[in-house]
């Protein structure tokens, strides 16, 4: 019987100075895996460490700077020994706010740069090194319910951009299943982050976010635990290439309409008229 226990094995958990990124390197560690946390903010990577106990790595890394990936992957590769899991949380939604219509080249390039270009430079960084010693491993993408559905008003980009990861994840677990590597994505549905902090704020927004979801709830963080637990261990031995969903039943009743009050905000918030739709 296959268990979820990670007692000796390695992980990278990107993005892991808050929210996603810091709740599943917390839940590896609690597993037993040795974790090397990532992120650009050393501060508060450093805490985490601390707090996940002596044996984590704290490591600096920009996912939008190709060297920096390079660096930071070689650095957790040669002091843990090798990486046996791989989490690719870092991620951004720089063209949110603007509607689609007005979004501007530098905040979609960014979107698209991090979320895409940064996570497959990742996966192939450890993803060859897994392949060259040949005990292969767990890479664990995270997407969005945003890259299964179309969101009405969205940030394009953002959308593009997890629908990318999806893709590269079905790619990848194509292409070096057999040689060991399982590769799957989880795509969150509405969570507390830094990233949604403003649309917390705004009660017709949450209520728009609970009544979307058939189990009338946003997510908690520990709702992910499992989730991720599972596809790095040899619990989800044969699971490979999958988009594993983690959103209270979201995307099986559809995203629906945004609150007019929050468009209405954003229309007047957003300098320059970037949240005023044309021909609305």
């Amino acid at each position: 019987m296959y268990t979820i226990d990670l007692s000796g094995r390695n992980a990278v958990v990107t993005g892991a100075s808050s929210g996603i990124g810091a709740a599943i390197a917390r839940a590896l560690s609690k597993a037993g895996a040795r974790v090397a946390v990532m992120a650009r903010r050393k501060d508060r990577l450093d805490a985490l460490a601390a707090e996940l106990g002596p044996s984590a790595l704290s490591i600096a890394c920009d996912v939008a700077q190709r060297e920096s990936v390079a660096a930071a992957m070689a650095e957790a590769w040669d002091t843990m020994g090798r990486v046996d899991i791989l989490v690719t949380a870092a991620g951004v939604a720089a063209d949110g706010g603007p509607v689609p219509e007005k979004i501007v080249y530098d905040a979609f390039a960014q979107t698209m740069q991090v979320n895409v270009t940064g996570l497959w430079q990742c996966c192939q960084e450890i993803g060859a090194r897994m392949l060259a010693d040949g005990k292969g491993g767990s890479i664990i993408n995270i997407a969005s319910i945003a890259g299964v559905n179309g969101w009405p008003g969205g940030p394009t980009g953002y959308q593009a951009s997890k629908g990318a990861v999806i893709q590269i994840t079905r790619n990848l677990a194509a292409s070096w299943g057999d040689r060991g590597i399982r590769v799957n994505a989880i795509a969150p549905g509405w969570f507390p982050s830094e990233m949604t902090e403003s649309l917390m704020k705004d009660p017709n927004y949450v209520a728009f976010m609970k009544n979307g979801a058939p189990l009338r709830r946003i997510g908690e963080l520990r709702d992910l635990e499992g989730p991720a637990i599972l596809l790095a261990s040899d619990a989800g031995a044969f699971i490979t290439g999958q988009i594993l969903t983690v959103d209270g039943g979201t995307t099986a009743s559809g995203f629906g309409e945004e609150p007019e009050s929050f468009r209405s905000f954003l229309a007047n918030a957003i300098p320059g008229g970037l949240g005023k739709p044309i021909g609305k």
